[in-house]
């Protein structure tokens, strides 16, 4: 199937939008709740299914909802069709700061394997799957777990990544990255973990005990900030429940708070 051309417009800096532009009769599909708005001809309705499966009838569609339960989306997505005359307009935001980023499929080898919670929505006809690492090892040390996206068709999608995104083109080149750093690869990068070096490294380093090795040919999207550093920081930080909280960065954290009027 091939999918629907549509028109986009990314806004905004660090929280950004991406605003899809569709002729009549056009659909693209989202995971649920990424809708920002839409303009009025636009209907929405929520499908078992991301609407790849021409013909593959109902043992397609719950295959293809079970393979997302594993991810931990819903097993529904929603699909968005423009019902009126002339071009209308819906839009689409990530769910905590960062970057939207659009993804000719069709440039790329009409595939793209991404973490798995990083797709955002993408024109109708896009076949979202899921793909397992090759080795026990990655499944098991590489922040990923065994489970990753795979988005395929020669359409636009879009995905979503947090802080600053990079994109670094490889050669028959190796690159170490943090596990939880690494946003999505296109066909002919491998994806393999190595630990960190010595002891002492692994302990103090505050790099984790593995890192990622992505090998081969092909881009890399890379991102400064993963949701899971960011919420880490934000739990440390968060007051007990006692009422009590940290300083950030000082120790005179709690002298801070009584001069500001907080006396918790």
């Amino acid at each position: 199937m091939r999918c629907h051309e549509v028109d986009y417009q990314v806004l905004g800096d660090d929280m950004q939008i991406v605003e899809v532009g569709l002729d009549p009769g056009e659909t693209v599909i989202a995971e649920a709740g990424a809708m920002n708005y839409m303009e009025d001809g636009i209907t929405f309705e929520a499908k078992m299914g991301d609407g790849s499966e021409v013909g593959g009838g109902m043992m397609n569609k719950l295959l293809g909802a079970g393979k997302r339960m594993l991810t931990g989306e819903s097993i529904f997505m929603t699909h968005f069709t423009n019902q009126a005359p002339v071009k209308r307009k819906v839009a689409f935001a990530g769910p905590y700061p960062g970057k939207i980023i659009p993804v000719d499929l069709s440039k790329i080898g009409e595939e793209l394997t991404c973490q798995k919670d990083a797709f955002l929505c993408a024109a109708l006809g896009t076949k979202i799957d899921i793909t397992f690492t090759k080795r026990f090892g990655v499944g098991l040390f590489g922040g990923e777990g065994f489970i990753l996206q795979r988005l395929q068709g020669d359409g636009m999608a879009f995905i979503h990544a947090g802080g600053t995104v990079i994109h670094r083109e490889l050669r028959n080149e190796k690159l170490l990255v943090d596990t939880g750093c690494i946003v999505a690869f296109t066909p002919g990068i491998e994806y393999d973990i190595q630990s960190v070096g010595g002891l002492k490294s692994m302990v103090f380093g505050g790099e984790g005990l593995f890192l990622a090795r992505l090998s081969g040919t092909g881009t890399v999207m890379l991102q400064s900030l993963p949701f899971s550093r960011m919420a880490d920081r934000i739990l440390r930080n968060a007051p007990s429940a006692g009422g009590s909280r940290k300083g950030e960065g000082s120790i005179l954290g709690g002298l801070g708070g009584l001069l500001n009027g907080d006396n918790r």
